[in-house]
């Protein structure tokens, strides 16, 4: 691949850090320590940032580095031959003393209070959940991990880990065989929260053996898209109030693609519904959720992902 042209920071959301150390920490793993003079915005257990690696080259990671540290912002990125270019170009062409531009942070997967949390993470799903077990051990609850992958070597973070002891259980597939969900979720606990992050066979796993569970139990952070069904899909009218312009959204299309044509600005990144990154305010209308970030609430609350999802009516009027 060739090295995109860098980017410069373009919102007041973004924050030129500098690659303070790069060190592989896996198969496939790398570790950044992304490192800013000034204090960088708080952030909490589950929190993501975007890097800006080019214009049109923009990738979401989680933080999973110590939240009291205001001036830097770890990250651990797997390499993904069959990826879209991020995870390449920040282990091949990103070095230390690098400037790198980032968005955020943002957090569509945070850690509630509770007095005892159980969670589960699949290879690089793990990074999330680092800064959730320190949380959740600084408040004395009761909690274990279950934390698999395809093999030992790939698995990041180890040694922090093995830390804890028996609350942590390592169990790589090539040795030990897949995740023992059972052992962890299959009897419901009375206050108790289940976290969990990884490839997406292993989130519907973990769905099933929670369907026993109180509502609200699970927590779940997707890597990719929920696939949908658009045989359905219909055109409809949507309103960007802001702009002051109204367009027809086509069955097939996207409310971003229509808004960039009719030269509506709005962030976008993954153009899945996993990101976050183009998050708005639905203003009126019957919204058709289909991203993989928002709960409940925040649809509750008239969060609205247009990247993906549509409308259920005639009509949507987004703040755009």
């Amino acid at each position: 691949m060739h090295s995109p042209s860098a980017p410069t920071a373009t919102s007041t959301g973004d924050h030129t850090l500098v690659l303070e150390r790069k060190k592989t920490i896996a198969d496939g793993v790398v570790e950044l320590l992304l490192y800013s003079a000034a204090p960088l915005p708080v952030w909490a257990p589950g929190a993501h940032i975007d890097l800006v690696f080019a214009d049109d080259l923009i990738r979401q990671y989680s933080l999973c580095g110590d939240p009291a540290d205001r001036h830097h912002y770890r990250l651990g990125i797997l390499r993904e031959p069959a990826g879209r270019g991020g995870s390449a170009f920040a282990h091949d062409w990103l070095d230390e003393g690098a400037a790198v531009v980032v968005r955020g942070p943002r957090n569509h997967f945070p850690l509630v209070t509770a007095p005892g949390y159980r969670f589960v993470a699949g290879g690089i799903g793990i990074t999330p959940i680092l800064p959730m077990i320190r949380a959740a051990e600084a408040a004395g609850a009761d909690w274990q991990l279950l934390y698999g992958g395809r093999r030992h070597e790939s698995m990041a973070f180890l040694d922090e880990l093995e830390s804890y002891g028996t609350r942590v259980r390592f169990q790589p597939e090539d040795t030990a065989g897949r995740l023992d969900l059972d052992a962890l979720l299959a009897t419901p606990l009375p206050d108790t929260v289940i976290y969990s992050c990884g490839p997406e066979a292993l989130l519907q796993a973990v769905e099933q053996r929670c369907s026993s569970w109180p509502a609200g139990s699970l927590h779940l952070e997707r890597f990719a898209a929920v696939e949908q069904d658009h045989s359905a899909d219909t055109a409809f009218e949507v309103v960007f109030e802001q702009s002051g312009v109204t367009a027809t959204v086509p069955a097939g299309v996207s409310i971003l693609d229509v808004a960039a044509e009719h030269g509506v600005f709005a962030l976008r990144s993954c153009s899945e519904g996993v990101c976050g990154t183009c998050e708005t305010v639905l203003l009126d209308g019957e919204p058709d959720h289909r991203d993989a970030v928002l709960s409940a609430e925040d649809r509750a609350d008239n969060c609205f992902i247009p990247c993906v999802s549509r409308c259920r009516s005639a009509r949507l009027v987004l703040d755009l």
